[in-house]
């Protein structure tokens, strides 16, 4: 055997025992807080009259469930909106723990993708994002009121310092 081949060789088994030891990731706490959100919602809100049209309520069916391996949380949506149209959306809520900011990616019947960086403090969640248009920038709070209830509101600026009010309104939990 030649030198070059039993290089190859010990190479070889050498990154095959390295990744028989390597251990799959698994979700932390901070994906563990993203639970709260699993299951069948239904949300109601008021569009305020302002720079996404002349107001109205909306309405929304969310179904959330986990992804295998529970890193990520998949969200279905069903939305109606006086003023926006009604469509429907795919979203993808997650933690990145190098940004150590939770993630929330969505893409929806009227051509938007929406990507938004996320804190918790407590029980409320703030995620804020660009927007294309009006551009600016686009920042959506919940605030847990209960296990099956929470209050939502979305703020737009143009320079995510002065919010002006767009949305407000809150979600239930089926059983």
């Amino acid at each position: 055997m030649t030198r070059i081949s039993t290089l190859f060789i010990a190479t070889l088994l050498l990154a095959a025992m390295a990744s028989a030891q390597m251990q799959m990731p698994k979700p932390g706490p901070e994906h563990k807080k993203l639970d709260y959100f699993v299951g069948n919602w239904t949300c109601d809100g008021d569009i305020k009259p302002g720079p996404m049209g002349p107001g109205g309520k909306e309405t929304s069916i969310d179904e959330l469930k986990w992804m295998d391996g529970g890193f990520f949380v998949v969200i279905h949506s069903t939305f109606k909106s006086a003023s926006m149209g009604n469509g429907t959306g795919i979203s993808f809520l997650g933690y990145d723990g190098d940004d150590k900011k939770y993630t929330y990616n969505e893409f929806n019947s009227q051509g938007e993708a929406v990507v938004s960086k996320g804190t918790v403090d407590g029980d409320t969640w703030t995620w804020i994002g660009d927007m294309k248009a009006p551009p600016g920038k686009g920042r959506f709070t919940e605030k847990i009121l209960s296990p099956t209830s929470y209050s939502y509101k979305f703020d737009m600026s143009s320079d995510g310092s002065k919010w002006t009010p767009v949305l407000e309104g809150k979600c239930t939990k089926h059983k």
